[in-house]
């Protein structure tokens, strides 16, 4: 195991709400569209724009609007979002993962963040944990977003590592799967259900160790 890929949101720290709360805000006040809770799980895990063209699907008016209005949309989406994330700090860590990061790095393992979000750069920075991580992929800068494994292949290219010598966290369905097809090795982080493609899943992120993602690794590269 040379590197490991992160995704961000549900495994460093826990800001789908804060998604959540700014798409629904924008659904009700751009296009008057309440959306249910159970809409949220549909919005995680996948792109801005993949997230705005799904909502209008949603509401049925995927036809009424043009591709630079959806993108007016999905910008004014990440204002109400950098607002509510602007008050995250190192408390917003999820469990585990600042002993994780310190294991990773004294084992000499690259460690780089695969996630969705373009405002993976500034969450860090407010978390405090830029420094930990020795790159950040750029998801404007491939082609396919999550299933797809595109964002985990750049962001292990971006380690110079192969993605068959990494291990890959997520929380997502979409995430693992897209682990999967990059060839690196999965470790889902949630319920077994939704992420039956891992190679190992915990029940939460304080279950993440060095040595339980080195034993995924074995387990799938001799297996």
């Amino acid at each position: 195991m040379q590197g490991v890929l992160f995704d961000l949101d549900g495994v460093i720290t826990d800001t789908a709400k804060f998604h959540f709360k700014a798409w629904s805000r924008l659904a009700k006040e751009k296009l008057n569209v309440e959306l249910p809770k159970s809409f949220e799980s549909d919005l995680k895990g996948i792109s801005r724009l993949d997230s705005m063209n799904r909502i209008l699907k949603f509401a049925g008016l995927e036809a009424q609007y043009s591709d630079a209005e959806v993108n007016q949309f999905a910008q004014a989406k990440n204002e109400l979002y950098l607002n509510e994330i602007s008050k995250l700090t190192q408390a917003d860590i999820l469990p585990g993962i600042e002993n994780l990061l310190d294991e990773l790095a004294a084992n000499g393992v690259k460690l780089s963040v695969a996630s969705a979000s373009k405002n993976a750069p500034f969450i860090l920075e407010k978390l405090g944990l830029r420094q930990q991580f020795d790159a950040i992929a750029n998801p404007a800068k491939v082609n396919h977003g999550k299933p797809a494994p595109d964002i985990f292949i750049e962001a292990a290219n971006q380690i110079h590592v192969d993605p068959e010598q990494c291990v890959g966290i997520e929380d997502a369905k979409a995430g693992v799967e897209a682990i999967k097809a990059a060839g690196a090795t999965a470790v889902g982080v949630g319920s077994t259900m939704d992420l039956n493609e891992a190679d190992v899943v915990v029940a939460d992120t304080s279950k993440l160790t060095y040595a339980v993602l080195e034993e995924a690794f074995e387990k799938r590269t001799e297996g």
